[in-house]
């Protein structure tokens, strides 16, 4: 994994100083040759996250749309309803505190060790 990661580092590292010496060589049309795809790209993506799920969820007129369930969802949902029961607030369990055989002092609570 680690190599990996160098390799992309190291590609990156290059792109970059790439970039800088087009910037520095005056070579603006290899700057524009590189920056166009990025910037399309950037484009892309941006109107997929940004605004095409906002299009989907939203109906005509830029409302949105609210599905009403049927009434047979409806029944089914409140016949399960019913039919559960209410799940018990504490489980039982099959064990028992036994208490200890040796005496307990309620005055000394400190510990042997301190």
């Amino acid at each position: 994994m680690k190599r990996q990661a160098l390799i992309f580092w190291t590609i990156i590292v290059l792109a970059a100083l790439g970039v800088v010496s087009l910037i520095i060589k005056g070579d603006w049309g290899g700057v524009l040759w590189l920056l166009l795809p990025a910037l399309l790209i950037a484009g892309v993506i941006f109107y997929a996250y940004r605004i095409a799920p906002r299009s989907r969820v939203r109906g005509p007129g830029g409302k949105k749309i609210k599905v009403k369930p049927s009434q047979k969802t409806m029944a089914k949902v409140a016949s399960a309803r019913k039919g559960q029961p209410a799940p018990p607030k504490r489980k039982s369990y099959p064990f028992q505190v036994i208490e200890g055989s040796k005496g307990k002092n309620d005055d000394d609570q400190l510990p042997k060790y301190h």
